[in-house]
């Protein structure tokens, strides 16, 4: 199941939309918007772009942690770790980034 998209009036009768997990889980709450059609508008623009987003990371650089003494290392056995590179990874989710077929949005409202 996938997450909905809920349109609501806001205490100062703003209008606005979250966007739930299937748990319920709220993942996005939208700015306010003044008509009920600006914020329809607005979650077909989220609808277009969120999928195809690039990730920008505007946190500062992580510290290295400090050397750990190899005799305090966990010893793991039968399960190797591959870790892919940011660059592979990008390059790697390109074909699923298709572009749809058809209207993306039918109007609303």
């Amino acid at each position: 199941m996938a997450g909905m998209f809920e349109l609501y009036v806001d205490p100062e009768s703003y209008f606005r939309f979250r966007l739930t997990a299937p748990d319920g889980t709220v993942m996005a709450v939208s700015k306010a918007f003044d008509t009920k059609t600006a914020a329809v508008a607005g979650i077909a623009e989220v609808r277009e772009y969120a999928g195809m987003g690039h990730i920008t990371d505007l946190c500062p650089a992580a510290r290295k942690p400090a050397q750990q003494d190899i005799r305090d290392v966990p010893v793991t056995q039968g399960h190797e770790v591959r870790r892919i590179p940011a660059a592979d990874l990008h390059a790697r989710a390109r074909p699923l980034r298709q572009p749809a077929v058809g209207p993306r949005w039918a109007g609303a409202v």
